[in-house]
């Protein structure tokens, strides 16, 4: 029995849609960064990019278990002292769940070339609405 690998061009790129309304953030982020990897699919391949697309809609409904909205903070540095800049997560997920999301789904992704190639794969929307339409996405369905 012989181990077929997948070779960058021989990929064939699907869409799928996951709905974040009602789910933990994390679950959604972690199932995002699963497809963005293309670790479902049989011929995974961890050195080449073989993900597929993924559109998540509802970001806006996603909701942090326990206390996380309170005690959760985002937090940047410009590199300058005193440069720290702290959102908690309440006001995060009121403002921007969009950024919410694209942070949970980087985290779980490689910090590598192909981590940055699989996130320009990954669409996020607040509500129902996307524009993707066209490339007739199948829903992904929630395990």
């Amino acid at each position: 029995m012989s181990t077929t690998l997948a070779k960058w061009d021989s990929s064939s790129r699907k869409w799928y849609i996951l709905d974040a309304k009602g789910r933990p953030l994390g679950r959604v982020a972690a199932q995002a960064a699963t497809i963005l990897r293309g670790k479902h699919k049989p011929d995974f391949t961890p050195s080449v990019d073989c993900g597929d697309f993924v559109i998540i809609i509802n970001a806006a409904e996603a909701v942090l278990t326990g206390d996380k909205l309170n005690q959760k903070y985002y937090r940047r540095h410009s590199g300058w002292v005193g440069g720290l800049k702290e959102v908690q997560y309440k006001r995060l997920m009121a403002e921007r769940p969009e950024l919410a999301m694209r942070l949970a789904v980087n985290g779980m992704l490689a910090k590598n070339s192909i981590g940055r190639e699989s996130m320009r794969r990954l669409k996020i929307y607040q509500g129902e609405e996307h524009l993707h339409a066209a490339q007739k996405p199948t829903a992904w369905d929630a395990e």
